[in-house]
């Protein structure tokens, strides 16, 4: 099921019922699962696997090296999970030698037109990322997350599990699981809500959509803000409580490893190692 223009790689490894459409490129160590198809215009490059029933749709670009200065051309790799759909021009890249080396996508997610993942990232399952939303390197996404379009990640951040981010809004902290964040004030992001919505359709009791919320108003709301207890405080304060319901738990604990690590992304980046040193001339 090639298509006679299409131009894959005698080293390839295609699995059974595997549909490669007009003029699509495969490299010579890409593998992918049964029942892939690779729509017309489409390329998957380098050390790249593909799981059971991926779509990769026309002028996609998948595994080509990444976009990073340190990159020196060792075999990194992108593992990809089953049933992921890559709509037009997305792009995803592989993982850097001082990243781990690979790029990890997990099963039943669907990335719509214009989408990057860049290097080193860890995407989880069943997540939605719409049109053209930027993730940079070093980005972490739990499952079910859900992305507005032409929003923008910057490095290092991690987006909890069943979170969802309103359109074009700029993410430089990590963000809560089950919550809602957006860009309240221009470009600044702000937790809204808990995504009762979200929680509702992945199968959480009323129950537990109450306590969660009964959490965002201990955490957020213009009362907890002003009570002048340190957030990390009320967050240790709610975790030490007696039979806290496991969600609230994870809440918790997602918190305080931000507060460990630092709240923004970008203080990960204020420690490499490899950062230049105060005047010295940037790279050119």
């Amino acid at each position: 099921m090639i298509h006679p223009t299409a131009i894959v790689d005698s080293k390839a490894q295609l699995g059974a019922d595997v549909h490669v459409g007009a003029y699509a490129v495969i490299g010579p160590d890409v593998r992918l699962g049964d029942g892939c198809r690779i729509h017309h215009h489409a390329t998957i490059e380098g050390h790249t696997v593909l799981g059971p029933r991926c779509q990769v749709y026309t002028g996609a670009v998948i595994g080509t090296p990444p976009q990073d200065r340190k990159y020196r051309g060792a075999p990194t790799r992108l593992d990809i999970g089953h049933d992921n759909i890559f709509r037009e021009m997305v792009t995803v890249h592989p993982g850097t030698e001082a990243g781990g080396g690979v790029t990890t996508i997990g099963d039943h997610n669907l990335f719509l037109i214009g989408v990057h993942i860049a290097h080193d990232c860890r995407v989880g399952s069943r997540c939605i990322i719409a049109n053209y939303t930027q993730l940079a390197g070093h980005v972490c996404l739990e499952d079910h997350v859900n992305m507005g379009g032409m929003s923008a990640l910057h490095h290092f951040v991690t987006v909890g599990k069943h979170a969802f981010i309103g359109g074009m809004t700029r993410v430089v902290s990590d963000v809560p699981p089950f919550m809602i964040v957006v860009a309240a004030r221009g470009t600044r992001p702000e937790i809204r809500m808990v995504n009762g919505v979200g929680l509702q359709r992945a199968g959480f009791s009323p129950e537990a959509i109450a306590n969660l919320r009964k959490a965002f108003m201990q955490l957020y709301s213009r009362r907890a803000r002003l009570s002048g207890v340190a957030i990390r405080d009320r967050v240790e304060s709610m975790l030490a409580q007696n039979g806290a319901d496991p969600n609230v738990e994870y809440l918790c604990k997602f918190l305080l490893r931000s507060f460990e690590i630092g709240r923004h992304g970008r203080y990960l980046e204020a420690l490499r190692s490899d950062r230049p040193h105060p005047g010295a001339p940037s790279a050119r």
